[in-house]
C-alpha cells in the first residue's frame, strides 16, 4: 500500500489523540497483519468507499482506552462500559474524518460509513477484502493500540 495514504491515517490518529485527549501517541512502523485477531480489547471498524473502497480499524487495550477516554471526559473511567464502546467508536470517526480531509488535499475522495464496535479479548476483525491489511502499533504511556487500514482500488 502506498505510503501516500498511509501517512494522512498516522498523522490523524497522533493528532486525534493529542487533541482530544491529551495523550501522546508515537506510532511505529507500518506493517503487513497476517492475521484477524485483534490487538486490542476494544475496536470500532468503519468502512471507507468514494475514489477507493476498504476499512479502517483502531483496537485499544484495556489500559489505553480507559486512560484515553478518562482524559476526554476529565473523570477517572475505571471500567470497560459503554461510555467506552461510544468513544471508540467517536475516535474512529474523528480518526477517519481527519485522513480523509488530508487525503483529500492529494485528490483522493472516501466517504465514511458509521463504525462498528467489538468489546472483550480475543476479538477478530474481518476486513472485506483480499487485499493486505496494514497495521500500525501506537504506545501511549498507559498502553498500547493499533490501526489497521486495508483498500482496493
Amino acid at each position: 500500500m502506498d505510503d501516500k495514504l498511509i501517512d494522512p491515517f498516522i498523522y490523524a490518529t497522533a493528532n486525534v489523540l493529542e487533541t482530544m485527549a491529551f495523550t501522546v501517541a508515537e506510532g511505529g512502523t507500518p506493517y503487513i497483519k497476517k492475521d484477524r485477531f485483534a490487538r486490542g480489547d476494544v475496536s470500532a471498524i468503519l468502512g471507507l468507499t468514494g475514489d477507493m473502497s476498504g476499512t479502517l480499524s483502531v483496537s485499544f487495550s484495556d489500559g489505553s482506552i480507559l486512560s484515553i477516554v478518562s482524559a476526554m471526559l476529565g473523570e477517572n473511567i475505571h471500567e470497560m462500559n459503554d461510555e467506552i464502546r461510544d468513544a471508540v467508536g467517536e475516535i474512529a470517526n474523528m480518526i477517519s474524518g481527519v485522513a480523509r480531509q488530508r487525503l483529500g488535499e492529494i485528490g483522493v475522495s472516501l466517504k465514511a460509513a458509521i463504525p462498528t464496535v467489538i468489546m472483550g479479548r480475543n476479538h477478530t476483525i474481518a476486513h472485506i477484502t483480499d487485499q493486505p491489511v496494514v497495521a500500525v502499533t501506537f504506545q501511549t504511556n498507559n498502553g498500547d493500540f493499533t490501526i489497521e487500514l486495508c483498500f482496493e482500488a
